[in-house]
């Protein structure tokens, strides 16, 4: 469905989901449409817009959406999944790099829905049904502690306390050149207008923040740093480290670093090492940490025997 409309008088301070609900087919949902404004299906005069912007006469509103929703059939699969904590109501699952979170369209398996679907079947219900259970999201070369919901109130509960910022998170990463002890990154984040797989900074974007404190320093090459995200953007710490000068190391999408022409690795160096929010069923702060992977603890042998040697 590609269609461009001028907003008119009468729709003038409309909410754009509302809006977009009157002019794509009835066979789609309000969620799915508010999923598609998200992702820039649908733009207001070439910018994307919340689905709560409200509308003026006289916006152009493109629609480059499906005929129809697409449905994704989510198939169990039985693959191994590494529990670091098993409620009634909740688990923590340390996700490895390489696994996308959810199904796509161009992913239909190989998830971790997959494999969440076939160990836990009762959480086909909870959520959004193209991603049951799940409350955030990681990177597919992102490894690390991700939280999942088992039923619909503890999904609920959780997403409100990440709108609310009250879940912690840390990532350990090791970063190209040497940054400084500690700081703050604050740029705002928008989705490219060109290549749609990538983020951008903009003063229009999204606020975003992050914090991080180096751990130790490899020679001139490397840092490891402790990154600690305030907001949750799309990409944050990659963008933030990459616009400050510091790209994670392996990052393929947004930065050409030095360590990875001497060590080539296979993906970026990010890593869920902490996670911590309060259960909803408890009311208690619980906290987790998800074991550093295998190919990271190499990355930082190889990074230690090159600082040696230089």
């Amino acid at each position: 469905m590609l269609q461009k409309v001028e907003i008119s008088n009468r729709e003038n301070g409309w909410r754009l989901d509302k809006f977009a609900t009157e002019v794509v087919p009835n066979s789609f949902s309000r969620t799915q449409i508010q999923d598609y404004i998200k992702s820039g299906y649908v733009l207001v005069n070439s910018t994307i817009r919340k689905p709560s912007y409200k509308i003026k006469t006289g916006d152009i509103i493109e629609f480059n959406i499906p005929e129809e929703p697409e449905q994704i059939k989510i198939l169990p699969e039985p693959l191994e999944l590494d529990i670091i904590y098993e409620d009634n109501s909740l688990l923590v699952v340390n996700k490895p790099a390489g696994m996308i979170v959810h199904p796509t369209g161009n992913k239909k398996s190989g998830t971790l829905v997959n494999a969440l679907l076939y160990h836990y079947d009762e959480i086909q219900n909870t959520g959004k049904k193209h991603r049951p259970g799940i409350v955030h999201r990681l990177d597919k070369e992102t490894s690390g502690a991700i939280v999942v919901a088992k039923n619909d109130q503890i999904h609920e509960e959780l997403s409100l306390q990440f709108k609310k910022r009250l879940v912690k998170k840390q990532y350990l990463a090791l970063v190209d050149g040497i940054i400084k002890h500690e700081g703050t990154i604050k740029y705002g984040l928008k989705r490219h207008p060109v290549n749609r797989l990538k983020m951008k900074v903009s003063e229009y974007g999204k606020k975003s923040e992050t914090h991080f404190k180096r751990i130790r320093t490899f020679g001139d090459v490397a840092s490891m740093v402790i990154v600690m995200p305030k907001t949750g953007r799309t990409h944050q710490i990659r963008l933030h480290m990459k616009e400050f000068g510091h790209p994670v190391i392996g990052d393929k999408l947004y930065a050409k670093t030095k360590a990875n022409r001497i060590l080539s690795p296979d993906r970026h160096m990010l890593h869920a090492l902490t996670l911590s929010f309060i259960h909803p069923v408890k009311d208690i702060r619980i906290s987790f940490t998800a074991s550093v992977p295998e190919d990271m603890i190499e990355m930082i042998k190889a990074l230690i025997k090159l600082e040696r040697n230089s």
